[in-house]
C-alpha cells in the first residue's frame, strides 16, 4: 500500500531521510482494527522522527503520522486516538509508562490504512469534514486537556497564549474563544499576531509585553523564551500548564521565588484521553467550532507539507489528503 515513511534518520537534515512508496498492509492483532485514512494531519513529532528522535533504530522502516480519520471496517466515519496503551492498563491513557504514540513502536497514519486497538476509534460527526477530524487527536486534544482538564479553567476566565501560530496555539486560542474565556496572545511576529486576532483573541501583543491584567492561566508551549513572562503574568493562585518547550528545555531564571511566594502552580500535560477525544468532537459538533487548516496537501506530495512545517511557514494545521 501507498505510504510516507523513513527508513533512516538525518539530525540535521530531516527532508533528507523522508520517503514517499510502497509499503506492507498493516498487520491485524487480536483486539485491534483497521482504518482506510481519508485524511491526516502533520505534526512536530513527525519532523523529530525523521531527526532520529523517540524512534528507534530498531524500529525502522516507520510509516510516519499520528493522526487521522477515515472509515473503518463496517464503513463508519471515525477518529483515530493516536496513544496507545499497553493492553493490560486500565484508567487515564496518558498516565500508562509503556504507552507510546502510532509511528512510534506501531506503524503510523501517513498510509492508505493504519492498524490501531478498537478502543481508540472514536466516530466522526457528519458535522465534521475528513480534513478538519485529522486535526484533532494531537494538537487539538492537547489543547483540550490543557485548558479545561488539566488548566480547570471556565466560562469568565482570562488566558494567555504564549506564541500565536502553531497547531497547539491555535487550538487553545479557538478553543478558548468558544468556550467563553478571555484569550490574550503573544507572538514575535505581526501577521501572526493578526491572524490570532482573527481566529478569536482578544488582545494579542509582542513575545515579552506587560500585560494589562494578570491570568488566571497560561497555556505554555514554548519554554525558555517565555518562561518568566508567563510566570510574571499569572495572578495570585493561578496556573502555568506546560505541554512543550519548543524553544528548549533549560531554563536560566525557574522563578522559584514567585511561584512559591504566589502559590503558583506548574502543570504538566500531555496529550489526552480517547474519552477527551470523544467530548471534544463533542465540543466541535454542538458549537460549530472548527480547527484551522494551514493547508491540505496530497498525500502523496507528503515532502511539500514536511517542507513548510521545516521552514515554520506554518498557522494552524497542516493536512494530507487521499
Amino acid at each position: 500500500m501507498f505510504a510516507v515513511y523513513t527508513d533512516t534518520a538525518s539530525p540535521d537534515d530531516p527532508l533528507s531521510a523522508l520517503r514517499v512508496g510502497e509499503r506492507p498492509e498493516p498487520d491485524v492483532p487480536d483486539g485491534w482494527t483497521t482504518v482506510t485514512v481519508r485524511a491526516a494531519s502533520l505534526n512536530h513529532h513527525d519532523v523529530w522522527s525523521l531527526r532520529g528522535v523517540g524512534l528507534k533504530a530498531e524500529a525502522l522502516p516507520m510509516i510516519l503520522g499520528c493522526d487521522a480519520a477515515g472509515t473503518d471496517e463496517d464503513g463508519n466515519e471515525v477518529v483515530v486516538h493516536a496513544v496507545v496503551n499497553d493492553p493490560r492498563w486500565s484508567g487515564d491513557e496518558t498516565l500508562d509508562p509503556r504507552r507510546s504514540l502510532l509511528s512510534e513502536r506501531y506503524q503510523g497514519t501517513f498510509a492508505e490504512k493504519v492498524a490501531v486497538p478498537r478502543r481508540n476509534v472514536v466516530p466522526k460527526p457528519a458535522s465534521l469534514s475528513f480534513a478538519e477530524a485529522a486535526c484533532l487527536p494531537t494538537a487539538w486534544l492537547t489543547a483540550y486537556r490543557m485548558l479545561f482538564v488539566r488548566g480547570g479553567l471556565k466560562p469568565g476566565d482570562t488566558v494567555l497564549v504564549q506564541g500565536a501560530g502553531g497547531g497547539v496555539a491555535t487550538a487553545c486560542i479557538i478553543l478558548a474563544r468558544a468556550a467563553g474565556l478571555t484569550v490574550l496572545v503573544t507572538s514575535r511576529d505581526e501577521a501572526k499576531r493578526a491572524r490570532a486576532l482573527e481566529i478569536g483573541a482578544h488582545e494579542v501583543f509582542e513575545s515579552g509585553a506587560r500585560l494589562p491584567v494578570k491570568v488566571d492561566g497560561v497555556m505554555e508551549t514554548v519554554g525558555r523564551a517565555t518562561w518568566s513572562h508567563s510566570v510574571r503574568s499569572l495572578r495570585p493562585g493561578g496556573c502555568i500548564v506546560v505541554s512543550g518547550t519548543t524553544s528548549g528545555p533549560k531554563l536560566d531564571d525557574a522563578e522559584l521565588t514567585r511561584i512559591f511566594f504566589l502559590q503558583l502552580s506548574v502543570i504538566g500535560s500531555t496529550m489526552g484521553t480517547s474519552g477527551e477525544l470523544a467530548s471534544l468532537v463533542q465540543l466541535l459538533d454542538a458549537t460549530g467550532t472548527r480547527p484551522l487548516i494551514d493547508r491540505t496537501v496530497p498525500m502523496d506530495d507528503a515532502p511539500t507539507a514536511f517542507s513548510a512545517m521545516v521552514d515554520g511557514d506554518v498557522f494552524g494545521k497542516i493536512v494530507l489528503t487521499r
